[in-house]
């Protein structure tokens, strides 16, 4: 089962990007849409986020995130809507204020979301933390962290849908459609979740301590990052998108 955060492999020129510009693409699209004010300056970001998807061949899951997402903005929006009561009423608890602050924070919702996972899509995870370390002198362990709980994303899924599947067996029924109740279910799994991640966690920090993860430095790499002309570029156009979520 493909994962919506796993490397695609492609040979377009995003792909080729170097990691750090592509990274200073998503928080330039990031910045930009929380300072954004108006309806056209969010739809547009959210737009170039899904168009740069779709470029890249990943568009399809971004869509699949948009799915998850969608219902929790919405939720985000009704809130909003109860909480800010200025404007003209509109129709049941909601107001013109409440509508418009809801709706922008929705629209924000999506517009944060998406970037960091077109840039992990595009992007291996060692080339990301190589580059950080490289370029933007993070420290390694940092970096490492940062990249290992990406990867164990993957891992604490399989292992929820494997204790699921053992309850069933078992004649627990998780298919309900009230939220209460498979709230209720779905509890007490985060136990034995917890212990199979302890023990994967330290499995893998002895694993990295015999491998001599203390002694690696910067220049540890056997590969260089260095920045392109299109890498440039690119930053370049990211703090744009900053000065026109300013300016919009």
């Amino acid at each position: 089962m493909v994962n919506v955060i796993d490397y695609s492999e492609g040979t377009t020129a995003l792909h080729r990007a170097n990691p750090v510009a592509k990274l200073a693409l998503a928080v330039g699209i990031i910045a930009a849409t929380f300072l954004a004010g108006t309806y056209g300056m969010l739809v547009a970001l959210l737009a170039l986020t899904l168009a740069l998807g779709a470029y890249a061949g990943v568009f399809d899951r971004l869509v699949t995130l948009l799915k998850v997402l969608v219902p929790v903005a919405i939720v985000m929006m009704l809130l909003q809507c109860a909480f800010v009561r200025g404007g003209q009423y509109v129709t049941l608890w909601m107001t013109t204020e409440g509508l418009e602050t809801g709706s922008k924070a929705a629209l924000r919702l999506l517009g944060v979301a998406l970037p960091l996972i077109l840039v992990l899509t595009v992007t291996k995870l060692n080339d990301l933390a190589n580059a950080c370390v490289e370029i933007l002198h993070v420290p390694y362990r940092y970096a490492f962290t940062f990249t290992t709980a990406l990867r164990f994303i993957p891992v604490f899924g399989q292992e929820m849908n494997a204790i699921m599947e053992a309850q069933t067996a078992r004649g627990v029924e998780y298919d309900t459609r009230n939220p209460l109740k498979k709230l209720q279910l779905m509890l007490p799994l985060c136990v034995p979740l917890l212990v199979s991640s302890v023990g994967k966690t330290d499995a893998t920090a002895l694993a990295a301590e015999q491998r001599g993860f203390y002694l690696r430095t910067r220049e540890s790499s056997y590969k260089r990052y260095p920045l392109s002309a299109g890498d440039w570029a690119l930053m370049a156009f990211a703090a744009a998108l900053v000065m026109l979520g300013v300016a919009l």
